[in-house]
């Protein structure tokens, strides 16, 4: 594949400098480590200079190593094994001071989504939603939390609201079956990308239904289906997937849906506190006593 960073560097493999070409073998046979070093360790371990590396993405044409470092990233987030991201994320978290570098992380994710997510496609995916017939939601594995998630408080704003079950391919498209152009998709994934919720979506938009994809990177391939693409970052390569970016963008999608349907919202409200207090639903806590 000639836009693929790996073909890239063997191409220019034989106009490298003799540093370059230990750094290029190096990420050509360790893609998947050298794409989570920084520019200090990767040349620590191939034996070269912090500069070196630099100049090296510089040849490649990126404005500097952390462009390059991307890159990488982009490319193996749907190639790693469930091995090899136990394997990075120890490299990347090592043993200590765990809690502070994942919240750090998960903190940089939730900086980037805000920066990255389009207003223009957040703002349509609410409008289109408000005025939808039937609103369908999929998301499989780690991402069904998410699904239920929308799901739920979708089921108190509107009347007809489906979660697509991912149990086998024959019940989903059972589910989605009658889907048409007056109704919407909500699909959600993250590497590695499910097969199912790819060809839920590629349905939907072949019966001409809206399509909201909730995803990680524009090269994901749910984008290609999609009228409105929602980036939430979902990049740490360990074995548990990070869904603190894209919960909260849904909060947000949810939050802004729900001031949309203000009026109707407030009497729901109204009537499930009358149901929660009748049957006792929820658990009184006692004020404090006043001394």
């Amino acid at each position: 594949m000639k836009n693929d960073i790996l073909y890239e560097i063997a191409q220019r493999m034989d106009s490298l400098s003799k540093g370059q070409k230990r750094i290029a073998t190096y990420i050509l046979n360790h893609y998947d480590k050298a794409a989570f070093m920084t520019a200090s360790k990767l040349g620590t371990i191939v034996g070269v200079s912090e500069s070196t590396v630099v100049r090296f993405a510089f040849e490649l044409g990126y404005d500097g190593y952390p462009k390059l470092q991307r890159q990488l990233q982009e490319m193996i987030r749907n190639r790693l094994t469930a091995v090899q991201r136990i394997e990075v994320a120890s490299e990347q978290l090592g043993s200590e001071e765990i809690l502070d570098k994942v919240l750090n992380l998960d903190i940089e994710k939730i900086r980037r989504t805000l920066e990255e997510t389009s207003r223009d496609d957040f703002n349509g995916a609410v409008q289109s939603i408000v005025r939808a017939r039937s609103i369908y939601i999929i998301g499989a594995r780690s991402a069904a939390t998410l699904a239920s998630f929308i799901a739920f408080y979708f089921h108190l704003i509107f009347e007809n609201v489906r979660l697509v079950q991912t149990t086998s391919a024959s019940e989903m498209f059972e589910q989605i079956l009658r889907i048409g152009e007056e109704d919407i998709i909500i699909g959600i994934s993250f590497p590695r990308y499910s097969k199912k919720t790819v060809k839920a979506l590629n349905y939907a938009h072949s019966r001409n239904a809206r399509v909201i994809a909730i995803t990680d990177s524009i090269s994901s391939p749910l984008v290609k289906e999609s009228d409105y693409f929602l980036q939430a970052r979902s990049d740490m390569a360990s074995f548990v997937d990070s869904l603190v970016a894209p919960l909260s963008l849904i909060n947000a999608l949810i939050m802004a849906v729900g001031l949309q349907k203000q009026e109707e919202l407030k009497h729901t409200f109204d009537k499930l506190e009358e149901i929660w207090d009748e049957y006792d639903v929820y658990e009184k806590a006692e004020a404090d006593n006043a001394e």
